[in-house]
């Protein structure tokens, strides 16, 4: 069997929506690293959501930011962020809006001063909606367990910021003001607007990937993606085979070529047997 590189989505492909890692998710990775083939992360998640727990798995490398990062044995391949003028305008209008919000850098996660106290209602939408049956059980301090209150907010190292929405006209509000980045939405099962967020345009999941393999002189025909959500679906269609967890949403149901079990049911070992990854 040729060598595979195999690209994984984090939250609700590799681990739970309360960052909780099953013990057959990493037995899955060290055998198929064992066989030759080689493991990365992809994710929206900044360098420094990359806790202890994930890195000591050993993968091959991170694409990060949903793309603006790259990663591989240890050598950065690609970093942008936005620049330190589209930060400052990015933070000056979503609290002259009244928006809580946290930017997302590899030195961390830099949070606004309320961030802590209005996020718990939507964080608890948010793993709702991911299917959790404790939601009531998860609170700001859960999901982003490193997040940094009083820290300076104007910033050079920022890949992504993310908003509370108050409501989707706040997510409308934000792409009239904001043209030449990319502005999206991100919430549970379904895609529910739950949070805004603020990128680079022209970055991501997919294009990263692209860059990677040329990179590694890596054929994408040797590739296979795992993931959960909308924003997984641009590289599961880029890669050779695209694989859906059964906790996902139904839009990236539709499109995968292949639909494992869900994260708490050790859906990524079961599909690495499957393709006889292990």
């Amino acid at each position: 069997m040729n060598a595979k590189i195999v690209f994984l989505d984090v939250d609700g492909t590799l681990v739970d929506y309360h960052n909780q890692l099953p013990e057959s998710a990493v037995e899955a990775i060290h055998k198929a690293q064992e066989n030759g083939h080689q493991v990365y992360t992809v994710t929206g998640r900044a360098k420094a959501e990359m806790y202890d727990s994930l890195l000591a798995i050993g993968f091959d490398g991170y694409i990060g930011g949903n793309g603006s990062y790259i990663e591989s044995q240890g050598q950065v391949v690609k970093e942008k962020t936005l620049t330190g003028e589209d930060t400052k305008q990015i933070v000056d209008w979503l609290k002259g809006r009244g928006l809580e919000f946290y930017l997302e850098s590899n030195n961390g996660l830099f949070g606004s001063d309320n961030f802590n106290q209005r996020g718990q209602k939507t964080i608890q939408e948010y793993v709702a909606y991911k299917g959790k049956p404790d939601a009531q059980q998860a609170t700001p301090a859960t999901v982003f367990p490193n997040m940094i209150y009083g820290g300076t907010l104007y910033r050079e190292d920022v890949n992504k910021i993310s908003f509370i929405l108050d409501s989707y006209e706040d997510f409308l509000a934000a792409q009239k003001m904001f043209p030449s980045l990319k502005v999206g939405t991100w919430g549970g099962v379904g895609e529910k607007a739950l949070f805004g967020d603020i990128a680079l345009k022209n970055i991501d999941k997919a294009v990263a990937i692209d860059e990677l393999l040329n990179f590694l002189a890596k054929d994408v025909s040797n590739s296979l993606a795992f993931g959960d959500a909308k924003v997984d679906i641009p590289m599961l269609h880029h890669c050779q085979i695209g694989v859906a967890m059964g906790n996902g949403g139904n839009e990236i149901k539709k499109i995968a070529d292949y639909i494992t079990a869900s994260v708490e049911d050790d859906g990524l070992y079961k599909a690495f047997e499957h393709f006889q990854l292990i």
